[in-house]
């Protein structure tokens, strides 16, 4: 059932009970300086996290729209709080910066607290979008800051990405050829995560053309208990890294089979050492990493033989004789959820998708002045990355723009608004462009997380759409 975004909301009601329950943590910053809050390089935003811990010193910060939701053209403020052991402080001298999602500030600002609080006037947006808050105060000598985004009429944003016209017909022919390759998977047992409840495998999976041999790892878990079972597919998010089992096995535990997938053919069971050495030259952000990789031609970018090698992870998940034969979902998160509404594009047998803030999304969109950007922040973030025609043109038949309206299948997805890795801006274009049944769980005070409530949630979700 088709669920509009604005109405299911996770936040507390009551406004005072809110203040408490959205209280965004401080962060100490030892020397202050407001170029090194940087928004022009979002992804190093030195920002709290949203949540209460252990410190004396907390921001409370309400958006006057209790949803954190605007029309074009309406005024948004925000009140603020600096709490010390939970007292409000007066004479708080609070600056403030206001910028566009991910993109440079453009205002700024002083207030002072009385009687408790100070009201930070946030303005308005002319086109549809999010303006992000940072807030930075100092007490006995120590600095502390805090941001919160507020959107503007999220529902009627756009793409800057454009989907090829041959598109279609580009990843069909990939796929034919990799059809063509007959499934070879090696499978070795990965006793380490086994469980009284819960057998684990560890498996190597050819993909990809006849003439490059391409491999991805993963690992397959599954209930001791002999029967027959639904899958989930679980892309990885964005890096080079070991896996660890052990966050996922409630999902066989709860009656699943669960293959967590490893894209760059790398052993998942390499120390983290090695894992280190290989991402400083293959997986940070900048141009020998991966997802720079050929990335000045839409046949040789890095992307192309990952999205070929989920199908092929389909192809091996209908072949396991534990499978129930009709329930086959995806799960992910950040890069994992953007390989998610990929597969579930590409590949009919997908039945079924929970996303959590999709990376890879408008990519390009840094491009043309004033959008926001989607992970990896090509143009901004990335290093020696051009969004040259060329690169803007390959980007377009990789973009998860592209594939959200070929999905068919239902699809539960969740994003916060305070999130600078993958921007609620981007998110909610994806959104806005899938044609599927959809439901969404829209947490405004998360940034990059999500809770592990929300993740058994999205397991139950799963269990609903079993058929």
């Amino acid at each position: 059932m088709l669920k509009n975004p604005l109405h299911k909301l996770s936040y507390f009601i009551g406004k005072r009970f809110l203040s408490i329950s959205l209280a965004a943590i401080i962060m100490y910053v030892p020397s202050f300086d407001w170029e090194g809050i940087g928004f022009e390089d979002c992804g190093n935003l030195l920002m709290a996290q949203n949540v209460f811990h252990q410190s004396d010193v907390q921001w409370v910060a309400i958006p006057n729209h209790v949803n954190w939701l605007y029309q074009v053209g309406e005024k948004a403020s925000i009140e603020v709080q600096v709490l010390e052991h939970g007292v409000p402080q007066d004479d708080i001298e609070i600056r403030y910066r206001l910028a566009q999602d991910c993109l440079s500030s453009d205002t700024e600002g002083t207030v002072v607290t009385r009687e408790g609080k100070a009201v930070i006037p946030v303005g308005t947006m002319k086109q549809p979008g999010f303006r992000d808050c940072v807030m930075v105060c100092t007490l006995h000598g120590r600095t502390y800051q805090n941001h919160l985004k507020v959107g503007f009429s999220p529902e009627l944003l756009k793409p800057f990405t454009r989907t090829p016209k041959d598109f279609d017909s580009f990843w069909k022919k990939i796929l034919d050829e990799q059809s063509q390759l007959p499934l070879q998977c090696e499978v070795f047992p990965a006793s380490e995560y086994a469980t009284d409840k819960v057998d684990c495998y560890k498996f190597k999976l050819r993909c990809h053309s006849k003439d490059d041999s391409h491999y991805i790892y993963g690992y397959l878990t599954r209930p001791k208990k002999p029967g027959k079972y639904p899958i989930v597919i679980s892309p990885p998010g964005a890096g080079v890294k070991p896996m660890n089992q052990n966050k996922t096995l409630f999902y066989a535990e709860q009656g699943f089979v669960r293959l967590d997938l490893e894209i760059h053919g790398i052993d998942p069971a390499l120390s983290a050492e090695i894992y280190k050495d290989i991402t400083r030259v293959f997986g940070d952000h900048h141009s020998n990493g991966y997802l720079a990789n050929g990335i000045y031609s839409r046949d040789t970018y890095y992307l192309k033989k990952v999205y070929a090698a989920l199908v092929r992870a389909v192809d091996y998940a209908v072949t396991l004789p534990e499978w129930d034969g009709r329930n086959l979902f995806i799960q992910g998160a950040s890069q994992g959820g953007a390989l998610g509404i990929v597969l579930a594009a590409l590949d009919p047998r997908i039945t079924a998708a929970c996303i959590n803030h999709p990376a890879l999304s408008d990519m390009a969109a840094y491009a043309e002045k004033g959008k926001t950007g989607g992970y990896p922040h090509f143009g901004r973030k990335y290093k020696n990355v051009s969004l040259t025609e060329e690169v803007i043109h390959t980007l377009s038949y990789y973009d998860v723009v592209s594939f959200a309206p070929r999905v068919k299948c239902p699809i539960y997805m969740t994003w916060g608004f305070n999130d600078n890795v993958c921007p609620p801006t981007t998110s909610y274009v994806v959104w806005n462009l899938l044609q599927c049944p959809k439901e969404s769980l829209i947490t405004p005070i998360n940034e990059h997380w999500v809770s592990m409530e929300t993740r058994k949630a999205q397991l139950e979700w799963l269990k609903r759409q079993m058929k």
